[in-house]
């Protein structure tokens, strides 16, 4: 046998499959059905590769589920949650989890290009988070985690003149991710400047989109994790009777049973892991801490000018901060509050008027899991909101965006009662 066979029979068969693999991908085929069963398993997965694709998404928001949009407290999967009383008192929805730790609302609103379509006239649920709200703004690394270059080419696919595209585009030139694509970095350049894009730009995005999809269609529901045994397990300790003061009782007695090795109200596994041997060290470490001045604000204004877009009638939730653990950091109040109303004048001046406030409800025993996210007797709170939202039928949204919540002027307002009613 000669080299050149010999060399054949060794690259040969890598060829080939690179070859199939390429066909696939080039392929008008739709290649992904997904059964009722991964439908389950990806919505509770949290797993980066369905929050970055579309074809999960969009099948299980097509049906019976919900998106519920947040970050790490999602995670926090106790008898409670909202997955878990959703499956035990069979529920007319199913939250679909979308968000981890280090997703914001920059993140957020990249991933609702994938399902704008299925977001049309229906409902969601969001969780602010008021640690999002740091002066330098999103992470560009936690960003990066997330990054989409299928999510980022469905938008500019059917991209607008508008200020929200265009400061959508001058944002994601800010991350490193804006640039991991020489052609897409382009693209966003012109976007942001106000400019159309080329025919050729748009044969680019087409070829992208298809063999990206069929990457997600392909790959997205490998590996999505053991967070539904968690949901199943949780479901077997909840009472018969979801009545609220049934649930409470539930509720108490395991937060009780859960926060016996610290007197911070914080979950003894998390802080044996995380927190032991470092409390000392952390006494009044969070007292510079301030929300009240940042990009996220306008990051913020991306989501809310989506949901209004899709007509999307939303809950927005705003969590609370573990009142022992803020005075033993030494977590300014006031600014917290500040930053709230910060939020909230976000929200109403625009239309936004089904919010959940519990940022006064850290003090109340059981409320949070650690130190600033929500855990039993908190989800208790959540579900008095979140299960009339979905069961009612509610009056259709008016929206009306006000682009002014763009500016850097919005960002580094000081949220003063004065300075709220005076910025229009």
């Amino acid at each position: 046998m000669n080299s050149s066979k010999r060399l054949w029979l060794i690259i040969g068969p890598v060829i080939t499959a690179f070859i199939i693999l390429l066909l696939l991908l080039l392929s008008p085929i739709n290649f992904a059905h997904n059964s009722a069963e991964t439908e389950r398993r990806a919505a509770v997965s949290l797993a980066p590769q369905v929050f970055k694709g579309r074809q999960i998404k969009k099948q299980a928001l097509a049906g019976k589920y919900v998106p519920f949009f947040g970050s790490s407290e999602l995670s926090r999967m106790d008898p409670l949650h909202p997955s878990v009383l959703a499956q035990k008192y069979h529920r007319n929805y199913r939250p679909f989890l979308l968000g981890a730790a280090g997703t914001q609302s920059l993140t957020q609103y990249y991933s609702m290009q994938t399902i704008d379509t299925q977001m049309k006239n229906k409902k969601a649920v969001f969780i602010i988070s008021p640690q999002w709200f740091v002066p330098q703004g999103a992470r560009p690394d936690a960003f990066g985690f997330y990054y989409s270059k299928l999510q980022t080419v469905d938008w500019l696919q059917q991209i607008q003149n508008t200020k929200m595209n265009r400061y959508a585009a001058q944002r994601l030139l800010e991350m490193p991710s804006g640039h991991s694509d020489h052609a897409i970095a382009q693209m966003l350049r012109k976007v942001a400047k106000g400019k159309p894009l080329s025919n050729y730009n748009r044969l680019q995005l087409s070829v992208s989109a298809l063999i990206l999809s069929h990457e997600d269609q392909l790959f997205s529901d490998y590996r999505l994790g053991h967070n539904l045994s968690k949901i199943d397990k949780g479901v077997k300790q909840l009472p018969d009777s979801q009545s609220y003061s049934a649930l409470d009782k539930t509720a108490t007695t395991l937060g009780k049973e859960n926060t016996t090795n610290n007197s911070l109200g914080i979950k003894n596994s998390f802080y044996s892991n995380r927190l032991r041997g470092h409390v000392a060290e952390l006494k009044g470490e969070q007292a510079k801490f301030d929300y009240r001045k940042s990009p996220e604000y306008s990051d913020f204004e991306l989501v809310l000018n989506q949901f209004a877009q899709t007509h999307t009638d939303v809950l927005f939730i705003l969590p609370p901060i573990n009142e022992r653990w803020a005075k033993y950091t030494g977590l300014n109040r006031e600014m917290i509050d500040q930053t709230n109303n910060k939020i909230k004048q976000q929200l109403s001046s625009q239309g936004f008027n089904n919010v959940l406030d519990l940022s006064q409800d850290g003090g109340q025993p059981y409320f949070m899991e650690d130190t600033i996210h929500l855990g039993w007797r908190g989800w208790v709170a959540v579900d008095k909101g979140v299960r009339p939202f979905m069961a009612n039928k509610q009056a259709k949204p008016k929206y009306h965006i006000n682009t002014r919540y763009y500016s850097k002027d919005w960002q580094q307002l000081d949220p003063t009662a004065q300075n709220l009613t005076n910025f229009k």
